[in-house]
């Protein structure tokens, strides 16, 4: 190590100019490097706040990754492939803000705390011991002019006064300067380590950072996880620019195809563009004419859409504060008269009415051009016609029986009846002004049961049966009545019975709607709401005359279904019980019935005989051991097998598996097996008498 330039403290007490001038010096350096080194450490400071907020920022982005599961984004699933990939790179993060967080520890034990001690320690005492020297020259110089001053013709008393005085502030001069000049004189060599310590440790705080880093990150499956999402991001990357290669050309189309839509009224070079009036659905803005203020009328832009038979409207405000309204009734196509045609309106143009005479309502609306007007009126007009009017006009007549009063027999709680038939068409679960009212027969019956209920709305359903069908049909006519606001109930007394199903206004006794047994083929109770239930019901599509059937005929006309949804004041599940055990009693009596038909027929049908014909043969074909011989049985012997197997049919009911609905059709019958036993023989046989019954029955 070179030569350290260091002052002669053997020189302190002689304080020559020579020493003066080098102690100057000396000071320099000393505050030169007090200002270097107080720069060192703002630098050293601010790298140790950077690592700091780097382990802290760390951690939050870590934090924040955990953070994309927990949040419901719309788009995106719970369990998608980002949110666990998110999570996987969380767990690096916690990994590598725990090495920074080591890393700031070592930077505070090697850089900043000798650093800081040379400071406080070293450089402070230079600075105070500066101060010291400075008092202690003044003292001695004052000191010594005071004894220079001394008189000659003086006493020694005062002369010894003084000369001590001298001693002490020499005496402490010397000391101050001693120290002074061998605290100057070794931070010429502190400066060579505590400058380099600093520096030193944040290296080897870096190496040993980087070391444990590379243990940590540099692992084969951190390097293979980071290659599969690397190449995930370059496939996205690509689908990405594809994409936008596709909304790209997307666009161009569109913008071609949307070139007759910018113009509201097309000019007179555009191609002609007809409307189409074979629409039954459609939804646009139109301008609505509201109330009168003062002398004009406000015209408000308004969307509008068709809804079933429905036309509903919605403003960009109302979505706005309640993104789930469904919209404002504007007006019930399905009532009778209802007409749309063009109009005038303050002398505006493409203007049209929609017009219903019964509950003395006109709307009128405005489109932008003729073709949107005419499509408008064609659409809502086959919407009318579907519904069976057209121009107020009925399509076709509908006869209706006027309602009757009941006796007081009649309008007990036992009713009967084998036949009813609900109206055909679309089903508006809003309409409760109807009361469709029909006139069997129902006499004594075997089961009855009364509740009191309130009707909710109807709906045409595609299947026969299901209990997913029943409660999302309960579902639509809820959410149907509160979008509307409707809590309007018709209370009625249903009556359900061995013989069938009555609904009856409790005021009058009239009777509202009857259904057949043989028409109900599935109930069923809500599963949140205990007096919430619905019935499926079949509506029979009458079969024209003979002499009205068109070449191809109608033999097999299409039943249609309906789902009918009430509330009860007890619960559902006593209604549904009740309609389960009318099915079985029903089928009971129908069993006994053809029993007797059965027993007291003397002449065998043709299709008996050859029924018992292929009963034989399937005995005959029959093994041996199993105790029969082929030629045991006769047609008297069969007679009696098959009034046997009548026995314990009558007692066995042809009920589904849930107990949910009955099986007295041909086509709620599962294919039967194969004829290898009396026994199959039979119950194929049964089953079709009961089918060919069942329809005689219906028919009557």
């Amino acid at each position: 190590m070179p030569d350290v330039e260091h002052l002669h403290i053997e020189d302190a007490l002689e304080d020559s100019p020579q020493t003066r001038h080098l102690l100057t010096v000396f000071e320099k350096d000393a505050m030169l490097l007090k200002k270097f080194t107080q720069n060192m450490h703002n630098c050293c400071q601010r790298i140790m706040s950077a690592q700091n907020e780097l382990c802290a920022a760390t951690q939050s982005l870590a934090q924040h990754l955990r953070s994309f599961g927990v949040q419901k984004f719309p788009l995106e699933s719970e369990d998608s492939v980002l949110s666990s990939t998110l999570l996987q790179f969380s767990t690096f993060l916690d990994d590598i803000s725990s090495v920074q967080q080591v890393l700031a520890q070592q930077f505070s034990e090697t850089m900043m705390y000798p650093l800081n001690k040379f400071l406080q320690a070293d450089i402070e005492e230079i600075s105070t011991m500066y101060e010291m020297f400075k008092i202690a020259t003044n003292e001695h110089e004052q000191s010594l002019a005071k004894y220079m001053k001394q008189p000659m013709k003086k006493d020694d008393k005062s002369r010894v006064e003084v000369n001590e005085e001298l001693y002490a502030n020499r005496k402490k001069f010397h000391q101050t300067a001693l120290h002074y000049y061998s605290s100057l004189n070794a931070l010429q060599y502190k400066r060579k380590c505590f400058l380099l310590e600093p520096v030193m440790g944040y290296l080897h705080a870096q190496r040993a950072c980087f070391q444990m880093g590379q243990d940590i990150i540099l692992r084969a499956d951190v390097e293979e996880f980071l290659g599969n999402i690397g190449s995930s991001v370059q496939g996205v990357h690509s689908d990405l620019a594809k994409e936008t290669q596709k909304t790209v050309e997307l666009i161009e189309n569109i913008e071609k195809q949307s070139q007759h839509m910018y113009h509201a009224e097309p000019p007179a070079d555009m191609p002609f563009i007809p409307p189409n009036t074979n629409l039954t659905q459609k939804a646009g803005y139109l301008f609505c004419r509201g109330k009168q203020v003062l002398l004009t009328t406000r015209w408000d832009r308004m969307y509008f859409f068709t809804q079933g038979g429905n036309l509903m409207s919605q403003t960009k405000e109302e979505v706005h504060k309640n993104p789930q309204f469904a919209g404002s009734l504007v007006m019930d196509l399905n009532e009778e008269g209802v007409l749309v045609e063009s109009c005038v309106a303050d002398e505006r143009r493409h203007t049209f009415q929609l017009v219903a005479p019964i509950s003395k309502k006109t709307v009128v609306l405005q489109a932008e051009n003729y073709r949107e007007r005419d499509e408008w009126i064609a659409t809502l007009n086959n919407i009318i016609r579907d519904g069976g009017y057209m121009k107020g006009k009925p399509a076709s007549a509908k006869k209706k029986e006027p309602p009757r009063k009941l006796s007081n027999s009649q309008s007990s709680d036992s009713t009967s009846g084998t036949g009813a038939q609900t109206p055909v068409g679309r089903l508006n679960p809003f309409d409760q002004s109807s009361a469709i009212v029909l006139n069997p027969a129902f006499d004594n019956a075997a089961f009855s049961e009364t509740f009191s209920t309130r009707f909710l709305g109807s709906m045409e359903v595609k299947g026969d049966r299901g209990e997913q069908l029943v409660h999302s049909t309960i579902r639509q006519i809820m959410a149907a009545r509160a979008i509307h606001n409707i809590f309007k109930m018709t209370e009625s007394l249903m009556v359900v019975s061995s013989e069938g199903m009555r609904l009856i206004d409790p005021s009058n006794n009239v009777i509202r709607v009857e259904f057949a047994l043989q028409d109900i083929s599935f109930w069923s109770a809500h599963p949140d709401n205990n007096r919430l239930f619905g019935f499926i019901t079949r509506n029979r599509v009458m079969t024209n005359p003979p002499e009205t059937k068109s070449a191809e005929g109608d033999k097999n006309p299409v039943p249609t279904f309906a789902c009918h949804v009430f509330e009860s004041n007890t619960t559902a599940e006593d209604i549904c019980q009740a309609i389960s055990t009318a099915t079985k009693v029903a089928y009971q009596a129908l069993m006994e019935k053809r029993k007797g038909v059965t027993t007291t027929t003397t002449p065998k049908p043709k299709a008996v005989i050859n029924e018992k014909n292929l009963l034989l043969k399937n005995i005959q074909s029959l093994p041996e051991d199993c105790g029969v011989k082929n030629n045991k049985y006769g047609i008297d012997e069969v007679d009696s097998i098959q009034d046997t197997l009548d026995d314990d049919l009558s007692a066995r009911l042809p009920l589904s598996p849930d107990g949910k609905f009955l099986i007295l059709t041909a086509i709620d019958e599962p294919p039967s097996p194969t004829l290898t036993s009396p026994v199959s023989s039979l119950k194929q046989s049964e089953d079709s008498t009961g089918a060919e019954a069942e329809e005689s029955e219906s028919e009557a």
